[in-house]
Formats: C-alpha cells, structure tokens, sequence
C-alpha cells in the first residue's frame, strides 16, 4: 500500500525524495524498517534498496552502523544517494548499483543484518513499466538467487529480516529451511482485526534455535482508518 505525497516523504527525522523512482514509499517497507532488530548491527545490507528508506530507518535506529543499499534501478540508486546525502547520517551510508549475486560474489564482504523487501511475483502478466517489473517481478532476481546471496553476505551470527505477501511469504520460508537457515521470529500482519492477514515478515539465521517467536499486528482499528496503538508504537519514531 503506497502512503505517500508524489514526490517527497516527510519523516520525523528524516525525508524521502521519490518523484524519480519506480516503487513510491509505501507501508511494507515502513513496517519491515520499523520491526526489524538492527540496533546492535554494526554492519546492514538493504538489497533493494529503492528509496532509501529502510536503510534510512535503519541508520536512525542505529546510527553507529554501517549501512550499504544495494539498488539495480538507475533512477533510483541516484535519488536513493541524494536521499543519503541529506540525511543526518549520510557519512554511515553508501550505494551499491551493481546486482546483488554479483555483489554476493565479488564484495568479499559480511554484514551483521541483511534486511530486504523482495521482488515476490513469480508469474502474470508484466506491467508494461520495466522498472516497477524489475521492482516486485522476480525477473531479475529469484528468491533461490536472493538466498544464495545472504549466505555468502552474512556474517556467521547475523540476522536478515524480509517481508512477503502471506503466501509468497510461506513458499520462501521453505526455501529458506532448504538452505538451512532457521527462523528466529514471524509476525502476520493483519489490515484489521478478523481480516485474513496480507504480509508476513520474518527473521532468519544461521545459528540454530529451538523456538521461532511467533505473533501478529494488526494496522487499523475496526471500521476506522486510524492507525491500532499497537502499530503506532512500531512506526511512532518515524512517522510525523
């Protein structure tokens, strides 16, 4: 769900330029930035980043970290910099516009916490704007090819956090069990309470845990557009 003004974004601490990018801001992004732990990262990927803004979400929470976005869209890699560059953190974040299995295997780098709102669509009818396809069409990059990336990208003891839609989100939870990786934390989130639930985010790692902590949120209060108290505590650090 889009949230926003056509060209800019205001947060509290920061704001967010987006008349020249393919994705506008928009909810999953706000709520995987906002859920994600990445306060004690020293190091965070954001593979896709678009905008910018859940790295810069991530720079706020952590603003001693370093934090790399990765982001293939020309357009937006620039903006995403100048978003950056205006920000209070600017010096903790660069871009990266090389793809990410290249990355994975060239960069020779690891990350304490990858975090990613992923392409999910597997099949249909593409929109005739290649951007927004290279955006939320696994075209360019399969969840199979995202996965092997994190394993080369991810330090020994990290986390990497994503957001799917429901079911999108169940099939890569099985590939992710498949490379052995182990789900620490899942949250269902729900539009309204009684509502089937429209995202999934997750967080997995490499280290084996007995328990996966598993809850749910809902966004707004029944029949009304206002935000639940519950997810006005998630997002109140960023959101005017």
């Amino acid at each position: 769900m889009v949230l926003t003004k056509k060209n800019s974004f205001k947060f509290k601490q920061f704001e967010v330029a987006q008349d020249n990018t393919a994705m506008k801001v928009n909810s999953d992004g706000v709520l995987l930035g906002a859920w994600a732990r990445t306060q004690d990262a020293s190091s965070i990927l954001d593979i896709g980043a678009g905008t910018g803004v859940i790295a810069l979400m991530c720079a706020q929470k952590n603003n001693d970290a370093r934090i790399v976005g990765i982001e293939i869209d020309k357009d937006s890699c620039v903006q995403a910099a100048a978003n950056f560059e205006k920000s209070p953190w600017a010096a903790n974040l660069s871009l990266v516009s090389d793809p990410i299995q290249k990355y994975g295997k060239e960069s020779g780098v690891k990350f304490d916490h990858i975090i990613s709102n992923p392409p999910f669509f597997s099949g249909g009818t593409l929109s005739e704007n290649q951007p927004k396809n290279i955006v939320r069409h696994t075209v360019k990059l399969s969840h199979g090819d995202l996965l092997l990336a994190i394993r080369r990208l991810l330090s020994p003891e990290g986390r990497v956090s994503i957001i799917l839609p429901v079911i999108e989100g169940l099939r890569f939870i099985e590939i992710v069990e498949r490379y052995r990786f182990y789900i620490t934390r899942r949250t269902l989130m729900r539009p309204r309470a009684g509502k089937p639930a429209e995202r999934i985010l997750f967080e997995f790692t490499q280290v084996e845990v007995e328990n996966c902590d598993k809850n749910e949120i809902i966004m707004y209060e029944d029949g009304r557009k206002e935000y639940t108290a519950e997810y006005k505590a998630m997002t109140g650090d960023f959101y005017l």
